[in-house]
């Protein structure tokens, strides 16, 4: 078993991701004593969903995010350069297709697409690398990216590359550890990241080395001040943020320029 280093090489960073694929959801679960659910709610909130929407997720994971931002109807992209969680993320998908016809047919109201859908219906599961993504330019409403900005090798040009590919007035959603904003509480969870959190990864994680690389890389990333900054020199504008879990996480939400709102 292998863990990244902070210099972030992409390869490192996807064969890390390939090797924790299959119990990554029930490792984060764990780890956020379930709290992931409500910054993944969040986010969806911050992007503002609607049906019919064109949404994009990069570093999509296993598509978890993914498939709660399609229950608004908008079709999501999950865009990933791990294939291994590519591959847990297309059997998840499968297995709620196959569920939501079985559940219509018990029902008597016929197979159909269901809830979800197949993988080509409202999810599309798609490799793409964040610093060099394969889309048009312009080409969706909403872009978003969950804890995965924190491990690109070049925060920026990521952020450059989503701006290029969303259409004016589009919405950007950036969900990613921060800092607590009340001191003795930074001190304590700091102190969790260091000491407890590899100790629990290693009771419920494929590779537990991965999750020292997770408390190396959240102790290094930048507060919420610094990352709006950021956001706001690669282009986009409206740039805010909202703490949560008393600013363990915070979601950063931002509008591309040239929009009629």
């Amino acid at each position: 078993m292998s863990r990244a280093g902070l210099d972030k090489k992409p390869d490192q960073v996807a064969a890390m991701f390939d090797q924790v694929a299959r119990r990554y959801d029930l490792t984060n679960a764990v780890l956020s004593a379930g709290l992931d659910r409500t910054w993944r709610t969040a986010t969806a909130r911050a992007l503002d969903l609607a049906p019919g929407l064109r949404v994009l997720d990069v570093a999509a994971g296993t598509a978890t995010s993914s498939r709660a931002f399609a229950d608004s109807g908008s079709d999501v992209v999950a865009c990933d350069f791990s294939l291994g969680m590519l591959a847990e993320g297309r059997r998840r998908l499968a297995d709620r297709a196959r569920s939501a016809a079985t559940a219509t047919t018990a029902s008597g109201a016929g197979a159909g697409a269901g809830a979800g859908g197949p993988v080509g219906g409202r999810v599309l599961l798609t490799a793409g690398d964040g610093l060099r993504l394969p889309f048009a330019d312009e080409s969706f409403d909403r872009v978003t990216i969950s804890f995965g900005l924190r491990n690109v090798a070049a925060v920026d040009v990521c952020l450059g590359e989503l701006l290029r590919v969303t259409r004016p007035g589009g919405v950007l959603a950036v969900c990613e550890f921060s800092r607590p904003v009340w001191r003795p509480v930074r001190t304590v969870y700091m102190e969790y990241l260091m000491r407890a959190l590899p100790a629990v990864a290693r009771a419920v994680s494929s590779n537990p080395d991965s999750y020292v690389y997770l408390a190396e890389s959240i102790r290094a990333w930048p507060g919420q001040a610094e990352l709006a900054e950021m956001v706001r020199s690669a282009g986009w504008t409206r740039v805010n943020w909202r703490n949560l879990s008393g600013g363990i996480v915070a979601v950063h939400r931002a509008v591309r320029p040239g929009g009629q709102d």
